[in-house]
């Protein structure tokens, strides 16, 4: 495999920003486009600066974070974090002991890593359903997680949303729910309720997703949970600070629902150009998705012989996307162990800079240039990681 480890991932990631950097240092910045859904942003009026000290700022923004957020979420208190891999570290954390078991119920596999890694970092059991019917809460389980929507958009529904949780409090044992994009997806698009509503103990989400905000960590929940876990935060420094609070607030203020409602037409007309090319897409809620399995099978249906590995292909497509095309998409980007799953996001705010038959004529081409290149696995590896 070209990319086999976290180490080149990391690799390719810094492959990918120098990229980036180069397009911007040279006056062409201006023409990439982030469709990964996960642009986020940080919105900050020149007045507000001046509070982004390390304890003026937390002790002024504390109350707006707290209306805000549990307008967002739902919920008793909010808890803002560096990211949502903390948020999920520092629950475990607070709320799980070795020797215990940690349930994990979602739509489809596979879960976020940091899931996993913050259970064998305690010395947990971790034991993943998708099968509602198969799902088991052993009399050692210390806690039961949900996922509102996977990394691939894939969404819970509602009602096993509450047969889960209902399943865990007979227990008494607490819920806590990763609702990275899901807070927002589930609510705007699929129209259910927040997951505190539906009664979850704690919810996490990323406030860079779907929504103008930085790359942080809002969690919600009830009172005493809360106060477990920002208690560990702080003990290890996963606690949000003063700038990235100030942007979750003010995107917090911006969001509006409507606009993931919005991308919905234009995801079905790219979705229409692409079906009459590919066999490979799928429609998310708000764009389409190539999976590596999909994406595997589309180019083996297109070349002789192509020795590279699913997710080298996917790798290996979102340079090309990026280094050729001007397009950001998640997998040239992500942090090791992310769906290597290529997203076209429409609800993204570069998406509005181009007409959806750009868009299609740049997956067209850079697709074309993939079946080129992957053919040889040398130049594949020097595009992955720009050499």
């Amino acid at each position: 495999m070209i990319v086999g480890n976290s180490l080149d991932e990391l690799k390719k990631r810094e492959a990918a920003y120098e990229i980036i950097k180069d397009s911007i240092e040279s006056g062409t910045g201006s023409q990439l486009y982030d469709l990964t859904g996960l642009s986020g942003g940080f919105i900050a009026e020149e007045e507000e600066l001046d509070l982004l000290q390390t304890y003026i700022g937390p002790a002024i923004f504390e109350d707006k974070l707290q209306d805000l957020g549990i307008k967002h979420m739902g919920g008793e208190k909010i808890f803002a974090l560096n990211r949502t891999s903390s948020g999920i570290l520092a629950s475990i954390l607070a709320l799980v002991s070795e020797g215990d078991s940690v349930v994990h119920f979602l739509k489809a596999h596979p879960a976020h890593p940091s899931i996993i890694r913050a259970c064998n970092l305690v010395g947990a059991e971790y034991k993943e359903y998708i099968d509602l019917d198969k799902f088991n809460i052993e009399n050692n389980t210390a806690l039961v997680i949900i996922t509102g929507s996977t990394m691939d958009h894939q969404v819970l529904d509602e009602e096993s949303f509450k047969k889960v949780i209902e399943m865990a409090h007979n227990k008494n044992i607490p819920v806590f729910v990763d609702d990275a994009s899901g807070a927002r997806l589930r609510t705007a698009i699929f129209n259910q309720k927040p997951a505190c509503d539906l009664g979850a103990d704690l919810s996490v989400t990323s406030t860079d997703k779907l929504m103008k905000g930085p790359r942080g960590g809002l969690m919600a929940g009830k009172e005493n949970y809360i106060n477990m876990v920002k208690a560990k935060s702080n003990e290890f420094g996963l606690e949000a600070q003063a700038p990235v609070i100030l942007a979750m607030i003010n995107a917090l203020k911006e969001y509006n629902p409507q606009n993931l409602r919005d991308s919905i037409s234009k995801k079905d007309k790219l979705f229409s150009f692409l079906a009459k090319s590919f066999n490979m897409f799928d429609e998310t809620p708000t764009g389409v998705m190539v999976s590596k399995e999909s994406l595997k099978k589309e180019v083996n249906s297109k070349v002789d012989i192509c020795n590279l590995s699913d997710t080298d292909l996917c790798f290996l497509w979102s340079m090309i996307l990026l280094k050729f095309q001007n397009i950001i998409t998640i997998p040239a980007v992500s942090m090791p162990g992310a769906s290597t799953t290529i997203r076209v996001d429409l609800s993204s705010n570069d998406s509005n800079k181009l007409e959806i038959e750009d868009i299609y004529e740049k997956i067209f081409k850079s697709f074309n240039q993939l079946l080129e290149v992957c053919v040889d696995e040398n130049l594949s590896r020097k595009i992955i990681y720009n050499l």
